[in-house]
């Protein structure tokens, strides 16, 4: 999966600048490798952002393909959002001020471009003031990637059922859910990110003027 937080959103007066934050699974499968956790250059930015790594919740593991399929995918989903939200909040604000701290685009991944990539997306664009029904539309581009992703998947565990009907699925629902969660908590999106991520109104500030453009 190769895209970007897209040029296509209007903040006010001002859109948000094409081409300055492209946003990937491995894009290693193409390219040479990043090493993880580091910040090389790769798909012509001048550095990357590498959350397979630094934003994984490695001591509750799972396996999608072995998911009951009785289980609301939708919510699985949120609740496995919300262990990142609260487990990786320092990693998040390190993602965060990275991307506003570059002066070039920069260029951030996991493993599929999905889940960790969609959230570090999704609160980059609530930041830069973009409507939670556009960010939820941003998030459910991933779906046009499903196909792939389960061909993958088939690929690499060959003799082993995929039962759940989850895997792969990105919709808007599960960013929906995700928002609610936070809202409840914190007040709102941007509550969370300033309570327990921490980010600053000088962050906000600098992540508004390098990806917006008037």
């Amino acid at each position: 999966m190769e895209e970007g937080v897209p040029g296509r959103f209007a903040r006010e007066a001002a859109r948000s600048r094409l081409g300055a934050l492209p946003r990937a699974g491995r894009p290693h499968r193409r390219r040479p490798a990043l090493p993880a956790g580091d910040r090389g250059e790769g798909q012509g930015a001048r550095g990357a952002t590498v959350l397979y790594a630094n934003c994984s919740i490695e001591h509750r593991p799972y396996d999608q393909a072995e998911i009951d399929p009785a289980l609301d995918p939708w919510r699985y989903f949120a609740d496995r959002f919300a262990e990142v939200t609260e487990d990786g909040h320092s990693e998040i604000r390190e993602a965060i001020e990275i991307i506003a701290g570059d002066e070039g685009p920069v260029v951030f991944h996991c493993t599929s471009g999905k889940d960790r990539t969609g959230l570090i997306a999704s609160f980059v664009l609530t930041l830069l003031g973009v409507s939670a029904e556009q960010v939820g539309e941003d998030f459910a581009l991933t779906e046009l990637a499903t196909e792939r992703l389960t061909a993958d998947w088939r690929a690499a565990h060959p003799g082993r059922e995929l039962k759940w009907p989850g895997y792969g699925r990105a919709p808007a629902a599960v960013m929906e859910l995700v928002f609610a969660d936070l809202t409840a908590r914190y007040g709102s999106v941007r509550g969370y990110l300033g309570q327990r991520v921490g980010i600053t109104d000088a962050v906000t500030a600098r992540l508004r003027d390098r990806l917006l453009a008037a």
